[in-house]
């Protein structure tokens, strides 16, 4: 359904796209995740032809992005992660008017509204003023109007980004419901990992270039084995310990957190208690989880995703002014 070839994107000397390359099936959910800076918002908005490449391909749904844009945008629905309603108006008014915007044929415009009011449950507030809903309804929204003209792939950036996690876990529900009935194909941008989960693949951007696609479970793979997260009362000395007593282990420290990564945590863990000697205050085994997958993948915890967003775009502003 989407098809990347060599895709590339530059501002003057700094290129924030560097050459790359994807499929995305028909009916998958497809994520995309990389920190800020990353280049996935300039790869999103090549992708639904809202900014032009300065080279490769992109086909989406068999149509050419730069040639044949009109199809394309057809072809794709966009819920964006800001609220783009008109909140003076009511959900049917809304719908309506994107209905006009994407010319559905006046005769089933009624029947439209009425099925995507009915998929994300909204018909008994379609009367009701935007600026009187909450949230979570105005996202719920926001989704029947991407699904108005059929899309064929919906992009869904950050689509529950600020909702607490009750409202975010019924969006998702309408999410899937709509998956599954009818087999739309989704681009999911998220920094939420159990968001990311529900993804059948899952990209993974840094410094422009994609650096690891798989399924969840395959990626959780690549980090192998057991995490082992200790504190102790003198890190550098305990660092310096475990250099010291076990050869090829791979450590890293976050937040004054030792993380210890073991093929199998079971056969390691009492030898390793008995032998330290700088005194462990705290200890917790787990499996690797897709935050292990992104810190190992690109150096950097997934929650920094959410900060200094303002401080990024303006670095970036500066090397494209240069």
């Amino acid at each position: 359904m989407i098809k990347v070839t060599n895709l590339q994107k530059s501002y003057k000397d700094f290129q924030a796209v560097k050459g790359i390359s994807f499929e995305v099936n028909e009916g998958e959910i497809f994520g995309f995740l990389g920190p800020n800076g990353a280049g996935k918002s300039t790869t999103i908005n090549m992708l639904c032809t809202m900014l032009k490449p300065s080279g490769g391909n992109i086909f989406i749904n068999g149509y050419d992005v730069q040639k044949e844009k009109d199809d394309v945008r057809k072809s794709v629905g966009i819920i964006f992660q800001e609220n783009t309603l008109d909140e003076k108006l009511t959900a049917k008014e809304n719908l309506m008017l994107h209905c006009k915007f994407y010319r559905v044929p006046r005769k089933e415009r009624e029947k439209r509204i009425q099925e995507v009011l009915e998929i994300v449950d909204l018909v008994e507030k379609k009367e009701g003023l935007v600026e009187s809903f909450s949230g979570g309804m105005k996202r719920r929204l926001e989704i029947a109007r991407g699904l108005l003209h059929y899309p064929k792939v919906l992009f869904l950036d950050e689509p529950t980004v600020g909702l607490d996690p009750q409202t975010r876990s019924h969006i998702w529900e309408y999410i899937l419901k709509l998956k599954e009935k009818e087999g739309i194909t989704m681009f999911l941008t998220t920094h939420y990992l159990d968001e990311a989960e529900i993804s059948d693949r899952i990209a993974i951007m840094d410094h422009g270039k994609i650096i690891a696609i798989d399924t969840p479970n395959k990626l959780k793979q690549q980090v192998g084995g057991d995490i082992i997260e200790i504190s102790t009362k003198d890190n550098v000395a305990a660092l310096k310990e475990i250099e010291e007593k076990i050869e090829s282990l791979e450590v890293t420290v976050k937040e004054d957190i030792i993380r210890l990564k073991v093929t199998n945590s079971d056969a390691f863990i009492s030898d390793f208690i008995k032998n330290m000697e700088t005194p462990i205050t705290s200890l917790n085994i787990r499996k690797p989880t897709l935050n292990d997958v992104f810190l190992t993948f690109t150096g950097r915890d997934i929650r920094e995703e959410e900060a200094s967003k303002s401080d990024q775009f303006k670095q970036n502003m500066k090397k494209m002014m240069k």
